[in-house]
Protein backbone atom coordinates (compact mmCIF):
# COMPACT_ATOMS: atom_id res chain seq x y z
CA UNK A 1 0.00 0.00 0.00
CA UNK A 2 2.64 2.72 0.85
CA UNK A 3 4.35 1.81 -2.09
CA UNK A 4 1.23 2.30 -4.15
CA UNK A 5 0.92 5.81 -2.13
CA UNK A 6 4.57 6.33 -3.14
CA UNK A 7 3.94 5.83 -6.46
CA UNK A 8 0.83 7.83 -6.95
CA UNK A 9 2.73 10.90 -5.29
CA UNK A 10 5.24 10.52 -7.52
CA UNK A 11 2.97 10.71 -10.39
CA UNK A 12 1.47 13.97 -8.73
CA UNK A 13 4.55 15.44 -8.27
CA UNK A 14 5.82 14.94 -12.00
CA UNK A 15 2.57 16.01 -13.77
CA UNK A 16 2.44 19.16 -11.14
CA UNK A 17 6.41 19.82 -12.48
CA UNK A 18 5.32 19.28 -16.21
CA UNK A 19 2.24 22.30 -15.89
CA UNK A 20 4.78 24.22 -14.45
CA UNK A 21 7.39 23.58 -16.69
CA UNK A 22 4.51 23.96 -19.77
CA UNK A 23 3.09 27.38 -17.96
CA UNK A 24 6.16 28.77 -17.69
CA UNK A 25 7.61 28.15 -21.14
CA UNK A 26 3.90 29.21 -22.23
CA UNK A 27 4.62 32.79 -20.53
CA UNK A 28 8.37 32.99 -21.82
CA UNK A 29 8.32 31.78 -24.97
CA UNK A 30 4.13 32.34 -25.87
CA UNK A 31 4.12 36.05 -24.82
CA UNK A 32 7.58 37.62 -23.41
CA UNK A 33 9.44 36.28 -26.20
CA UNK A 34 7.07 37.58 -29.17
CA UNK A 35 5.69 41.34 -27.22
CA UNK A 36 10.22 41.71 -26.97
CA UNK A 37 10.81 40.50 -30.47
CA UNK A 38 7.82 43.04 -32.00
CA UNK A 39 8.86 45.76 -29.99
CA UNK A 40 12.12 45.78 -30.47
CA UNK A 41 11.42 45.48 -34.46
CA UNK A 42 8.76 48.01 -34.38
CA UNK A 43 10.73 50.33 -32.72
CA UNK A 44 14.22 50.03 -35.13
CA UNK A 45 12.60 48.75 -38.14
CA UNK A 46 9.09 49.99 -38.19
CA UNK A 47 8.91 49.95 -42.35
CA UNK A 48 10.33 45.98 -42.63
CA UNK A 49 8.28 44.83 -39.88
CA UNK A 50 5.29 46.11 -41.17
CA UNK A 51 5.84 44.49 -44.39
CA UNK A 52 7.84 46.81 -46.55
CA UNK A 53 4.69 48.75 -47.86
CA UNK A 54 5.11 50.74 -50.93
CA UNK A 55 2.36 53.75 -50.94
CA UNK A 56 1.23 55.69 -53.97
CA UNK A 57 -0.85 58.97 -53.34
CA UNK A 58 -1.46 58.04 -49.86
CA UNK A 59 -2.55 54.46 -50.22
CA UNK A 60 -0.28 51.19 -49.81
CA UNK A 61 -0.68 49.68 -53.34
CA UNK A 62 1.91 46.71 -52.50
CA UNK A 63 4.88 45.36 -50.71
CA UNK A 64 8.25 46.04 -52.09
CA UNK A 65 9.26 42.23 -51.14
CA UNK A 66 6.43 40.51 -53.03
CA UNK A 67 6.22 40.94 -57.33
CA UNK A 68 2.63 41.82 -58.54
CA UNK A 69 1.12 41.74 -62.33
CA UNK A 70 0.17 44.60 -64.29
CA UNK A 71 -2.40 43.56 -66.42
CA UNK A 72 -5.44 45.51 -68.35
CA UNK A 73 -7.79 41.92 -68.32
CA UNK A 74 -8.09 39.09 -69.71
CA UNK A 75 -8.39 37.18 -72.97
CA UNK A 76 -11.06 34.91 -74.34
CA UNK A 77 -9.57 32.11 -72.56
CA UNK A 78 -8.86 33.81 -69.38
CA UNK A 79 -5.43 34.39 -69.65
CA UNK A 80 -4.47 37.92 -68.19
CA UNK A 81 -3.12 40.40 -71.12
CA UNK A 82 -0.09 42.44 -69.97
CA UNK A 83 -0.80 46.48 -69.45
CA UNK A 84 2.56 47.50 -71.69
CA UNK A 85 2.16 50.51 -70.31
CA UNK A 86 3.35 49.59 -67.33
CA UNK A 87 6.99 47.52 -67.07
CA UNK A 88 6.16 43.48 -66.71
CA UNK A 89 7.74 41.59 -63.56
CA UNK A 90 9.45 37.86 -64.38
CA UNK A 91 7.34 34.77 -64.64
CA UNK A 92 5.67 33.49 -61.51
CA UNK A 93 5.84 29.74 -60.59
CA UNK A 94 3.92 28.21 -58.37
CA UNK A 95 3.39 24.88 -56.25
CA UNK A 96 -0.05 23.74 -57.09
CA UNK A 97 -0.77 26.41 -59.99
CA UNK A 98 -3.99 25.31 -61.95
CA UNK A 99 -2.06 25.25 -65.19
CA UNK A 100 -0.56 22.91 -67.11
CA UNK A 101 2.96 23.85 -66.89
CA UNK A 102 3.31 24.94 -63.32
CA UNK A 103 3.17 28.81 -63.87
CA UNK A 104 1.22 30.58 -61.30
CA UNK A 105 0.21 33.59 -63.68
CA UNK A 106 -1.22 35.58 -61.32
CA UNK A 107 1.12 36.12 -58.50
CA UNK A 108 -1.12 33.88 -56.39
CA UNK A 109 0.39 33.83 -53.17
CA UNK A 110 -1.46 30.82 -52.28
CA UNK A 111 0.55 28.92 -54.22
CA UNK A 112 3.64 30.72 -54.21
CA UNK A 113 6.84 28.48 -54.60
CA UNK A 114 9.53 26.91 -56.97
CA UNK A 115 7.77 24.89 -60.51
CA UNK A 116 10.33 21.96 -59.18
CA UNK A 117 11.10 21.74 -62.96
CA UNK A 118 14.54 20.23 -63.85
CA UNK A 119 16.19 21.78 -66.72
CA UNK A 120 15.61 19.11 -69.27
CA UNK A 121 11.87 19.20 -68.08
CA UNK A 122 9.78 19.14 -71.47
CA UNK A 123 7.52 21.62 -69.93
CA UNK A 124 9.50 23.85 -68.64
CA UNK A 125 11.50 23.81 -72.05
CA UNK A 126 8.66 24.81 -73.70
CA UNK A 127 7.24 27.75 -71.53
CA UNK A 128 10.45 29.11 -71.66
CA UNK A 129 10.35 29.38 -75.73
CA UNK A 130 6.99 30.76 -75.37
CA UNK A 131 8.23 33.04 -73.10
CA UNK A 132 11.39 33.84 -74.78
CA UNK A 133 8.99 34.51 -78.42
CA UNK A 134 6.22 36.60 -76.58
CA UNK A 135 9.30 38.88 -75.16
CA UNK A 136 10.96 39.10 -78.87
CA UNK A 137 7.71 39.78 -80.35
CA UNK A 138 6.27 42.11 -77.74
CA UNK A 139 9.29 44.37 -77.23
CA UNK A 140 10.92 44.00 -81.04
CA UNK A 141 14.17 42.42 -79.40
CA UNK A 142 15.88 38.93 -81.46
CA UNK A 143 15.36 36.12 -79.17
CA UNK A 144 19.13 35.62 -78.58
CA UNK A 145 18.88 39.25 -76.43
CA UNK A 146 15.70 38.57 -74.14
CA UNK A 147 17.38 38.01 -70.34
CA UNK A 148 17.43 34.75 -68.52
CA UNK A 149 14.68 36.47 -65.78
CA UNK A 150 12.37 37.35 -68.54
CA UNK A 151 11.14 33.71 -69.15
CA UNK A 152 12.08 32.14 -65.76
CA UNK A 153 10.83 32.77 -62.07
CA UNK A 154 12.25 33.10 -59.06
CA UNK A 155 12.41 30.04 -56.27
CA UNK A 156 9.37 31.85 -54.20
CA UNK A 157 7.85 32.83 -57.48
CA UNK A 158 7.17 35.96 -56.16
CA UNK A 159 10.04 38.02 -57.01
CA UNK A 160 9.72 41.58 -57.04
CA UNK A 161 13.02 42.55 -58.77
CA UNK A 162 13.81 42.13 -62.48
CA UNK A 163 17.40 42.64 -64.09
CA UNK A 164 18.75 45.87 -65.48
CA UNK A 165 18.99 44.52 -68.87
CA UNK A 166 15.18 43.42 -68.63
CA UNK A 167 13.61 47.05 -67.70
CA UNK A 168 15.94 48.78 -70.42
CA UNK A 169 14.46 45.99 -72.60
CA UNK A 170 10.90 47.53 -71.99
CA UNK A 171 12.13 50.50 -71.49
CA UNK A 172 11.24 51.71 -75.31
CA UNK A 173 7.85 49.82 -75.68
CA UNK A 174 6.62 51.81 -72.08
CA UNK A 175 7.88 55.08 -73.03
CA UNK A 176 5.99 54.95 -76.29
CA UNK A 177 2.88 53.95 -74.53
CA UNK A 178 2.78 56.44 -72.21
CA UNK A 179 3.97 58.96 -74.80
CA UNK A 180 7.04 59.74 -72.78
CA UNK A 181 10.29 60.32 -74.46
CA UNK A 182 12.88 57.31 -74.37
CA UNK A 183 15.43 58.98 -72.81
CA UNK A 184 13.42 60.13 -70.09
CA UNK A 185 12.41 56.42 -69.63
CA UNK A 186 15.96 55.34 -69.68
CA UNK A 187 16.95 57.34 -67.36
CA UNK A 188 14.14 56.35 -64.80
CA UNK A 189 15.01 52.82 -64.94
CA UNK A 190 18.62 53.84 -63.72
CA UNK A 191 17.60 56.00 -61.06
CA UNK A 192 15.92 52.45 -59.53
CA UNK A 193 18.56 50.66 -60.92
CA UNK A 194 19.93 48.73 -57.31
CA UNK A 195 23.52 47.70 -57.04
CA UNK A 196 24.63 44.80 -55.40
CA UNK A 197 23.96 44.32 -51.18
CA UNK A 198 27.09 45.10 -49.30
CA UNK A 199 28.52 45.19 -53.04
CA UNK A 200 29.47 42.06 -53.45
CA UNK A 201 26.11 39.88 -52.98
CA UNK A 202 23.52 39.04 -55.29
CA UNK A 203 23.07 41.01 -58.77
CA UNK A 204 21.89 44.05 -59.78
CA UNK A 205 18.16 44.56 -59.67
CA UNK A 206 15.08 46.94 -60.61
CA UNK A 207 12.21 46.74 -57.80
CA UNK A 208 9.31 46.80 -60.62
CA UNK A 209 6.36 48.51 -58.22
CA UNK A 210 8.54 51.09 -57.22
CA UNK A 211 9.59 51.59 -60.66
CA UNK A 212 6.09 51.71 -61.85
CA UNK A 213 5.01 53.96 -58.86
CA UNK A 214 7.74 56.40 -60.03
CA UNK A 215 6.29 55.95 -63.60
CA UNK A 216 3.30 56.72 -63.44
CA UNK A 217 3.87 60.12 -61.02
CA UNK A 218 5.99 60.84 -64.22
CA UNK A 219 3.38 60.35 -66.71
CA UNK A 220 1.00 62.48 -64.11
CA UNK A 221 3.35 65.39 -63.98
CA UNK A 222 3.65 65.49 -68.14
CA UNK A 223 -0.06 65.50 -67.79
CA UNK A 224 -1.08 62.33 -69.45
CA UNK A 225 -2.29 60.28 -66.86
Amino acid sequence: MTAVNNSVRNTARLIGAGLRALLVLTVVCGVLYPLAVTGVAQAAFPHKANGSEVSSQGKAVGSSLIGQRYDKGKDKEGNPVPDLRHFQPRPSAGLGSNTANGVNTQYDLQVSGASNLGATNTDLIKAVKERRHWVSTTYGVPESKVPADAVTSSGSGLDPDISPAYAQLQAATVARRNHLPAGTVDKLVKEHTEGRTLGFLGEPRVNVLELNIALKELVRSAGRG
